[in-house]
Parts: C-alpha cells; structure tokens; sequence
C-alpha cells in the first residue's frame, strides 16, 4: 500500500477539519492563547486525540488495507484496537484535538467549530457511511454495529 494513499486521505480529511479550519479561524479571531489550566487541558487533548487517529490510520491500513479517506476505503472490517470499544474512534481522535484547540486558544469559534464538526459526522456516518459499511460487509457489520457504540465507548472490548 503506497504512502501516498494514506498522506492524500490524510491531508484532505483530518488535516482540514484539525489544522486548516482552525487556523483561518484563529486568524480571522486573533485569539492568543488560553489560561495555564485550559492550555494544559487542550495540549492533553490534541495529544490524546493524535494517539487516536495516527492508532486508527495504522490500523486502516495494516488491517483494513486502505485509508479512511471514502473514495479509498478499507477491504477488511477494522474491529481491533479502538475499534473494539466505540465505532468512530477516528472521529473522537479528530473531535478531541479540536476542542483540545479551543481550550488551548481559549476560543469560542473554536468550541463552534468542533460542534459543526460533530454535527456533521452525526448526520453523515448514519446516512452515509454506515449504509455503505453494510453494503461491503453484510452480517459481519451487522453484528458489530449490534454490540458497539458509534460514540460513547462501551467498558469492555467487543469480542466478535
């Protein structure tokens, strides 16, 4: 798997949503940064939610074998990992180092921007991806869709 599949998907998903939005945002704003407590707090959650994405990348394509990108998706069900707890852990990863960001930089378009974020993936993944999950994986995806939750992590992993 090239490289370059991952680095494309990677820059026009995340890399938009976590960096580009932001930033404009931030300049249009002119905010600086937060107090000692929300800038620690935000720097935790950018780190955090990191963690997450460049873990569910990985696992895309070791075991997926494909990106998250929707135009080069995975050919295998990816249920490891994050995978096992919540089904968008890439998206949490993504939600938490925007508002991470906006703890970090004190910022209120940035508290509205991770809700458009949310807003969005909460209309798209049930309409969208989720259908098309169903499509290319049948019963399997059937079963996990069953036992894990799309958002709040269930405590123990989910044993398929």
């Amino acid at each position: 798997m090239s490289v370059w599949r991952h680095v494309s998907a990677i820059g026009l998903l995340p890399f938009v949503v976590t960096v580009v939005g932001p930033g404009l945002l931030l300049w249009r704003s002119g905010t600086g940064l937060g107090g000692p407590v929300l800038a620690v707090a935000g720097i935790v959650l950018i780190a955090l939610g990191l963690a997450l994405v460049v873990w569910t990348v990985a696992l895309f394509a070791r075991i997926g074998r494909g990106t998250l990108a929707p135009w080069d998706p995975t050919s295998r069900l990816v249920v490891a990992g994050p995978y096992r707890h919540v089904r968008n852990p890439m998206i949490s990863g993504v939600l938490g180092i925007v508002l991470g960001e906006a703890g970090l930089f004190a910022s209120w378009q940035l508290l509205v921007w991770f809700a458009a974020v949310f807003a969005v993936n909460a209309v798209y993944l049930p309409l969208v991806e989720e259908p098309g999950l169903r499509k290319r994986f049948g019963a399997d995806y059937d079963a996990y869709k069953a036992n894990v939750p799309r958002w709040l992590p269930r405590p123990t992993p989910w044993e398929p």
